[in-house]
């Protein structure tokens, strides 16, 4: 059975309703392939944060499986949402979330790891029904209890299952067409690469630009699957970049918000990056005031549950705004303690990157590597 997965992120659902209108190009696309279609969304913009602004006001130490319950509700509001406004239009339809969708994790509570993944409980619902919709960002542990997947990981869900349903690609929808240079939304001149590779999408993700999931990537690599970025215009789907075995090169990053701690030596500091490592979250070494520093770049919450259990006397000293320059094999990090700052160093960055008379650029076979560097203004690897 040729299946169709698709995924729309929180930006697709700004108001309620949006969900018509992706509601109404999901009986397109059934209606001119054919296909059936798996759709996985996000929760609607801005609700993940409220949802964890309430749980933690009623009780500021909410445990981590409280916590991953209370998120996922997010998700699961709005696959029923979208399947209200699809069954609106007469389509046979139906929604999954996490305790339904035969994907198991680990118990990392907020960011869950997949371990196995059984396919028959989607086969049957898409047997039965057009169109399925599921919660994305959630599955669950061994046990049974409801796991999540990180922030911005319905993008690794979509993955997932495209993987365990044998399908060669997944369609990820935003309210931008695909990935550019640097931030459209922050950074003027701003390009849109048509094809990037996995392993370079991957490093501008860790390194905090608001693009696929990195885990996401790391998951269509490993299972061959093609992640196809789109935008619903007015127009209909316009696709914008397809990451695939190609590599790009040039882009400026920005990570706003990150955490700073400083570190009781050197040795300290080293311990945890290692521990940090080896959970894949991104993190780089420098100094301030004479003292050995860490800024944590991703999956911030989780990072900071690993050094309180590391039982360390790391001290949280507030934050950077991080820049990154990705040139082929090259990274600079420059760490800025304003906003406003860093924004202008990424404009100038990326306007010597890419001079206005320049095209959208693509390059074959281009490898990232990355090492970080004890410095305070930025490290240069080769």
């Amino acid at each position: 059975m040729k299946t169709i997965i698709v995924k729309f992120g929180g930006s697709s659902f700004r108001d309620p309703c949006h969900y018509a209108r992706v509601a109404r190009h999901l009986t397109e696309l059934r209606t001119a392939g054919g296909s059936k279609i798996v759709a996985v969304v996000s929760a609607m913009f801005g609700m993940t944060d409220k949802l964890k602004s309430t749980v933690l006001g009623v009780n500021g130490e909410a445990t981590p499986p409280n916590l991953d319950a209370t998120l996922a509700i997010g998700e699961m509001l709005s696959a029923c949402l979208l399947e209200a406004a699809v069954s609106c239009l007469g389509i046979p339809v139906t929604s999954l979330n996490g305790y339904a969708l035969g994907i198991r994790t680990n118990s990392d509570f907020g960011r869950a790891s997949v371990e196995s993944v059984d396919p028959q409980p989607i086969k049957v619902a898409l047997q039965e029904h057009d169109i399925v919709i599921v919660a994305g960002g959630q599955a669950i542990d061994q046990s049974g209890r409801l796991t999540f997947l990180g922030r911005n990981s319905s993008d690794l869900t979509a993955v997932v299952i495209a993987a365990m349903l044998g399908e060669q690609a997944c369609e990820i929808y935003s309210d931008v067409k695909g990935v550019y240079t640097a931030d459209p939304h922050l950074v003027s001149g701003a390009r849109l690469i048509p094809k990037i590779g996995y392993g370079t999408i991957a490093q501008m993700s860790r390194q905090g630009a608001k693009v696929l999931h990195h885990r996401a990537v790391d998951y269509a690599k490993k299972h061959a699957v093609t992640i196809v970025c789109k935008a619903l215009t007015s127009d209909g789907a316009a696709t914008g970049t397809i990451v695939t075995g190609y590599g790009y090169s040039g882009s400026v990053t920005v990570a706003r918000d990150t955490a700073v701690l400083a570190a009781a030596s050197v040795a300290e500091r080293d311990t945890l990056l290692v521990l940090l490592d080896q959970h894949d979250i991104s993190s780089i070494c420098f100094e301030e005031d004479g003292r050995p520093c860490l800024c944590i770049i991703t999956d911030i919450d989780f990072a900071m549950r690993l050094v309180a259990a590391a039982g360390t006397r790391a001290v949280a000293i507030g934050s950077k705004v991080v820049v990154t320059e990705l040139n082929g094999a090259m990274s600079r990090v420059h760490l800025h303690v304003d906003y406003e700052s860093a924004m202008a160093h990424a404009q100038t960055i990326h306007e010597q990157m890419h001079p206005a008379a320049d095209g959208d650029l693509v390059i074959e076979n281009t490898k990232l590597r990355h090492r970080r560097r004890p410095n305070g203004g930025g490290g240069e690897v080769a």
